[in-house]
């Protein structure tokens, strides 16, 4: 056997927008496999926000991707040599080892998700079924704990995690706001989610068109953007509401995020304060499995709808990371390899 596998390495840290310089290909020679070792053959890379803030050395949840390595992200695709007893050829699996375009694993590794055999495109595990949908499926459930009647507000309504959120806040009887940037997602948002108003930040009266989509005030906002969209919610915070803050991706290209205004600044000095907190999918790890499962069956009875931007070619993942974070994709941003 021998496999050529590319490799984006991070090569320097990017300040404001990352620029092609930052990374640099490598092409390494595969030809052996230890026991209990398998081959995955990359079909999907995987591009999200967060990848921004790891390229940073800073102070974050999680530890910055290293000079000279893979650069963050995770993959999903198909096993083409395997030396364990759990896998085998033709498997698919979805994991978390960086961007590149085979990967050598462990079949115990942690970062290893298999993906279940059904008719649900791969693709999809990187996305609704992945870790953006899971992301909403616990941050809704497990931060926001919503309530029949509640209002609630989701800005980047039309991406991968605020899609979910809002269509899962349907099926629980919210009354569900979108934010969102232009009228052909906003149209999206309103006419194919289902969500019941959406409003466009771009047009220029985000605090007069929030206040009308949401009469009785805010009882939860799941926080994506930051700036002015956290401003503007702010003040229509009912008591008693919830701010899961999953990330504020308008902030993700600020050269000194210690001295950044961030959504927690803002909620912090509200009186009475949101019940608010930044957290993470992994923190419930143990239970990935079942959230997918729930999430499989929205899709397959046709509850939760998804929209994919896929962009044909791995050399083109630093321009797909560029257009997430500028916020010219649509949906959940994936690179066909």
């Amino acid at each position: 056997m021998e496999y050529i596998n590319t490799q984006y390495l991070l090569d320097k840290r990017p300040k404001g927008m990352p620029t092609d310089e930052c990374w640099r290909i490598h092409e390494e020679k595969i030809t052996s496999l230890e026991k209990n070792e398998i081959l995955i053959e990359v079909k999907y890379l995987s591009i999200d926000p967060y990848m921004r803030g790891r390229m940073n050395e800073g102070v974050s949840y999680a530890s910055p991707a290293k000079l000279g390595e893979p650069m963050t992200g995770e993959t999903a695709g198909v096993i083409v040599e395997s030396r364990s007893n759990l896998f085998k050829i033709g498997d698919k699996v979805c994991v978390h080892k960086g961007w590149q375009t085979y990967i050598k694993v462990k079949d115990t590794d942690l970062a290893l998700l298999r993906v279940p055999d059904n008719d649900h495109p791969l693709s999809l595990y990187l996305g609704t079924l992945g870790m953006p949908g899971r992301t909403a499926y616990f941050g809704l459930n497990r931060v926001a704990k919503p309530k029949q009647g509640d209002t609630l507000v989701v800005s980047a309504a039309s991406g991968a995690v605020g899609s979910v959120v809002g269509q899962l806040g349907k099926i629980y009887g919210c009354h569900v706001v979108g934010i969102a940037g232009g009228t052909e997602k906003c149209a999206y948002v309103k006419d194919n989610l289902k969500f019941d108003e959406c409003v466009d930040y771009k047009a220029g009266n985000l605090d007069e068109d929030l206040k009308k989509a949401c009469p009785k005030g805010i009882d939860i906002y799941f926080e994506n953007v930051g700036g002015a969209v956290t401003k503007a919610i702010a003040p229509l915070l009912n008591k008693k509401a919830r701010v899961p803050v999953c990330g504020f991706i308008s902030k993700y290209n600020e050269n000194d995020m210690l001295n950044t205004e961030t959504p927690f600044h803002v909620l912090g000095n509200l009186n009475p304060k949101p019940k608010h907190r930044f957290f993470v999918v992994h923190e419930w790890m143990d239970e990935f499995e079942a959230a997918t499962k729930v999430l499989s069956n929205y899709v397959s009875e046709g509850s939760i709808l998804y929209r994919e931007t896929k962009t044909k070619g791995f050399v083109n993942a630093p321009q797909a990371l560029r257009d997430v974070l500028s916020g010219k994709n649509f949906g959940k941003q994936i690179i066909e390899i």
